[in-house]
C-alpha cells in the first residue's frame, strides 16, 4: 500500500454522501449515552475522527501514543466485519493504542490525504508519520499479529502506555527543560521542593534520591521521570573533557558512544535541536548495535522534555521515518 508522505488536507469535494453519515452520526448521538460503554461506543481510545478534528485528535495524539486509523464507510461489509475486531483489542489494551474511525463518506478531505482506493483501510500513525498499514477484512488473529508490530515500533520510539495519559492530565510544566536542567516551575509538592532545592545547591545524589522517592510513590509520574533524566545528564556531562569528546565525535562519525557524549554536551548548553539533529544523523548513517545505541540514547533525551515539546515532536517523527 503507497503511504503518504504528509496528512494536508485540501482539494475537498462536498459529496452528497457526506449529509448522510452526518444524519448518521446524529441519529446515535440522539441514542444517549447508552452505547458508550460498549466496545463500540466513544471513549478516550476508541474515537471517531473528522477532517476538522484530524490533526488534533491523530497526528498530535500520535506524539505520544500510537494511533490506528480504520477506514471505513457505512454500505461496506468487509468493514462491520473488522471494525468490531479492532474495537474488541482497543478495549483490551486500555489505552495503549487509540482507535480513531473515519468515514470515509463523510470526510472526503481526510480520504485524499489518505489516498483511499478501497475500504475498509487501516493505518497506524505514530510520530506524526504513517508507520504500516493493511487493505481489507483480516482475521482477528492476523490483526493482533499486526498491532503487535506496531506496538514495537512505538517502543522503539518510546512510547510507553500510560504516559501521555498521565501528562496530559496534569500539564504542569514543573521542569522548564529548555536547555537548563534544574530550572524548576512552581513544584509539585514537598519532595519536588526537595529535589530543586538539591539540584540548586549541586547536590545531585540528593536530587536523585528525590525523584526516586517521587517515582516509587507514583512510577509514571512525568515531572519526577523528567527530574531524573536530567540529573542523569548533568552527571554524564560532568564527567566528561568536552574539548576530546568533540574531537573524538568529529574523527570517528560513525561511533555512537562518541556522537552520544557530544550530544549530552550541546543538550545540556541548550543547543538542544542540535543534540537532536547529531542523533538522528547517526542513527541513518550507522547500523546494528551502532545504531540501536543511538537510538535508545535520543528516547532517553526525549524523556528530559515534556512529550508535547515541539522539538521532541520534530525530532520524533523524523525518528519515526527513519524506523520505517
Amino acid at each position: 500500500m503507497k503511504q503518504p508522505r504528509d496528512f494536508s488536507l485540501h482539494g475537498a469535494v462536498d459529496l452528497g454522501a457526506r449529509q448522510a453519515a452526518a444524519q448518521r452520526r446524529q441519529r446515535a448521538a440522539e441514542q444517549g449515552n447508552a452505547d458508550s460503554d460498549q466496545p463500540g461506543g466513544q471513549s478516550g481510545f476508541i474515537i471517531d475522527v473528522t477532517d476538522e478534528s484530524f490533526n488534533t485528535d491523530v497526528v498530535l495524539r500520535s506524539q505520544t501514543v500510537p494511533v490506528v486509523l480504520d477506514l471505513w464507510a457505512d454500505w461496506c461489509g468487509p468493514c462491520k466485519q473488522l471494525g468490531p475486531i479492532l474495537e474488541k483489542i482497543a478495549t483490551e489494551a486500555n489505552g495503549a493504542f487509540v482507535l480513531a474511525r473515519v468515514d470515509v463518506d463523510a470526510n472526503p478531505q481526510l480520504s485524499a490525504a489518505l489516498q483511499v482506493q478501497s475500504i475498509p483501510m487501516v493505518v497506524a500513525v505514530i510520530g506524526g508519520q504513517v508507520a504500516d498499514g493493511f487493505l481489507g477484512a483480516m482475521p482477528e488473529s492476523q490483526v493482533r499479529q499486526w498491532l503487535g508490530q506496531v506496538m514495537q515500533v512505538a517502543d522503539q520510539l518510546g512510547m510507553k502506555p500510560g504516559t501521555a495519559a498521565g501528562v496530559a492530565a496534569g500539564d504542569r510544566g514543573d521542569i522548564q527543560a529548555a536547555g537548563q536542567p534544574g530550572a524548576f516551575g512552581e513544584p509539585g509538592g514537598d519532595i519536588y521542593a526537595e529535589a530543586q532545592q538539591a539540584m540548586e545547591r549541586g547536590d545531585m545524589s540528593a536530587a536523585e534520591a528525590a525523584f526516586e522517592k517521587a517515582l516509587a510513590a507514583n512510577p509514571d509520574d512525568p515531572v519526577a521521570t523528567m527530574g531524573l533524566r536530567q540529573v542523569g545528564l548533568i552527571r554524564r556531562v560532568e564527567g566528561y573533557d568536552q574539548a576530546a569528546a568533540r574531537h573524538a565525535a568529529a574523527s570517528q562519525p560513525d561511533d555512537a558512544d562518541a556522537q552520544v557524549r557530544v550530544a549530552d554536551i550541546d543538550l545540556a548548553m541548550g543547543r538542544i535541536e542540535e543534540s537532536f539533529d547529531r542523533l538522528l544523523a547517526t542513527i541513518k548513517r550507522t547500523s546494528g548495535e551502532e545504531r540501536d545505541r543511538a537510538r535508545k540514547h535520543l528516547v532517553s533525551l526525549f524523556e528530559i522534555f515534556p512529550p508535547k515539546d515541539p522539538r521532541v515532536a520534530r525530532a520524533r517523527a523524523a525518528l519515526s521515518k527513519l524506523l520505517f
